[in-house]
């Protein structure tokens, strides 16, 4: 190797490294955690993610691997001497108040009804750990999406439904994402409601957007109301798109690939 070239691998390899031994040693204690873990930090930073870092309906599951799984325990936490721990729903009740007064910050992940709040979710865990280009970059990715799926049905009207029966009317991110692509969600009503299986079998949407059916998406029920044999023969010809849990479990910014996934599903003469 030339010594100019060596001289360049040489300061790119110590800048690696000191980024990496500058970045917050980091811990996931729950599958959405995960995500942004994986995703942002370095990965010699990574002292522990969940169990369920590399299951089916992991968007990281391919990053996952390789990785140490940890419990979720207050005890297991520690021993591990993480600078930052991020949660979503994972760990007890009592984990952030003993983790806070030990020193280790908490980066919780907030439920969210919009995109800005998904935005919000990936700024503060890309700046707890020192990250935030990294951030930036995940949501430039998402915005891109969600502006070429603008509009793309036009205003119809569909259904959200998952094999538990139920749906998602307004203030959700579902609703939120059925909006981005051009749809109008056809419920209204509460956050989260069943949708009784008589209704839908007598007057039957034109359009579903189906969630967690797959079985990559971890919700695999097999007698829910969504699994009906009479419902099955309803679906075919009427779905838009089966989103799968790794897009939609997390409100993370790869909500926007599943608001890409109904737009690309529209039909030519509409987009």
């Amino acid at each position: 190797m030339q010594p100019l070239a060596f001289g360049a691998a040489l300061a790119a390899g110590l800048a690696l490294a000191g980024e990496v031994m500058a970045a917050p040693r980091v811990m996931s204690v729950d599958s959405c955690a995960d995500q942004f873990v994986i995703a942002l930090s370095p990965r010699d930073a990574i002292v522990g993610v969940s169990a369920r870092a590399d299951d089916p309906d992991s968007y990281m599951r391919e990053q996952a691997r390789g990785l140490p799984q940890r419990r979720a325990t207050t005890e297991t936490v520690l021993a591990l001497r993480p600078d930052v721990v991020v949660r979503y729903w994972g760990g007890d009740a009592r984990l952030s108040e003993a983790l806070i007064r030990r020193g280790v910050a908490v980066v919780r992940i907030e439920d969210a009804q919009d995109f800005d709040q998904v935005r919000a979710n990936v700024r503060a865990v890309a700046g707890a750990l020192d990250q935030r280009a990294k951030g930036e970059a995940l949501i430039a990715g998402m915005d891109a999406r969600l502006a070429r799926s603008k509009g793309a049905w036009d205003g119809k009207p569909a259904m959200y439904l998952t094999p538990t029966g139920y749906s998602s009317g307004g203030g959700t991110l579902i609703d939120a994402m059925l909006r981005a692509a051009g749809l109008t969600n056809l419920v209204s009503g509460p956050a989260w409601e069943p949708i009784p299986l008589e209704a839908i079998v007598r007057g039957p949407p034109s359009a579903f957007v189906l969630g967690f059916f797959s079985r990559l998406s971890g919700l695999t029920t097999r007698w829910g109301p969504g699994r009906h044999t009479v419902l099955q023969k309803r679906l075919p010809g009427r779905t838009i798109a089966s989103l799968p849990g790794a897009q939609i479990g997390c409100p993370a910014w790869f909500v926007g690939e599943g608001v890409e996934t109904l737009a690309l599903a529209a039909p030519r003469d509409i987009r």
